[in-house]
């Protein structure tokens, strides 16, 4: 098991993500298999606890991460930091008060930057708003009841269902929460520890009800390495060569036919 999770995902790396932690791995005969899954992913990645975040930094961070690569959203999170974190002074106040064109062309290596500007200013006044500023937000989102704190995230126009789990785990430290993204959504249905037409609050149901809560925050960012190391969306390891994945012997392999090589979305797949 390596310590070294990558800077570039979104709970941060070295740079805040998370504690290396221990947790056992069930040998039970009816362990679920997403448990199965994540044992293996922890004892070949890492196995960690999260949380401390600062939570509007997070929310920003992650509304950032929305349909483009982590190499691609972390400049422009670094150069919305370096512009608008001004020493102690309220990250959500300088977002309201942010001219849109010049957070637009600060983030603009994110990706659909007006977009995301307007969204970011827009959640900055609301967080001005109802809780006061970044620091009352941060208490909210840590210390509210989960369901409480999950809706308030998701009636914000912009926050979807990843964005709000995002918060919750890497700020609010929530054991249970298992945030899902496109890989994630992708391998619970390609092994088969979702249904294959499930879509991703379907699939976070899935996980979250068959999964340990301590161990959804570690599956989570395992799961997403596992993706870009294995289980890509195109090309899997399996496709050429079954014994090049790790999890292989425990792979339902939904979509992807090695004979004929090749990979259909799970939903898509024939029997």
């Amino acid at each position: 098991m390596s310590d070294d999770e990558p800077t570039r995902n979104i709970s941060g790396g070295d740079a805040g993500g998370g504690v290396s932690a221990a947790f056992d791995a069930s040998d039970h005969p009816d362990t679920p298999l997403v448990e199965r899954v994540v044992d293996r992913l922890g004892e070949r990645y890492w196995q960690k606890t999260y949380g401390g975040r600062d939570a509007f930094e997070c929310l920003v961070r992650t509304v950032l991460s929305q349909n483009t690569s982590d190499e691609a959203s972390q400049p422009a999170h670094d150069s919305l930091m370096a512009r608008y974190a001004d020493g102690d002074a309220d990250l959500a106040e300088a977002l309201a008060d942010a001219h849109q064109p010049d957070l637009a062309e600060t983030i603009s290596s994110a990706g659909l930057y007006n977009q995301k500007s307007e969204t970011i200013i827009r959640l900055a006044e609301r967080v001005l708003t109802e809780y006061g500023g970044a620091d009352a937000f941060d208490g909210f989102v840590r210390e509210a009841d989960y369901a409480e704190v999950r809706a308030a995230l998701l009636d914000m126009k912009g926050v979807g269902p990843k964005t709000a789990d995002c918060v919750l785990l890497f700020a609010g430290g929530r054991d249970g929460v298992f945030p899902v993204d496109t890989h994630v959504h992708r391998i619970a249905r390609r092994m088969g520890f979702a249904p294959p037409d499930a879509d991703h609050e379907g699939v976070r149901e899935a996980i979250e009800r068959e999964l340990p809560a301590e161990k959804c925050g570690f599956g989570h960012t395992a799961m997403i390495q596992f993706g870009r190391d294995f289980c890509t969306a195109r090309k899997p390891a399996c496709l050429d060569d079954p014994e090049a994945c790790p999890m292989a012997d425990v792979c339902a392999q939904v979509g992807v036919y090695p004979d004929a090589g090749d990979v259909v979305d799970p939903a898509d797949a024939t029997d």
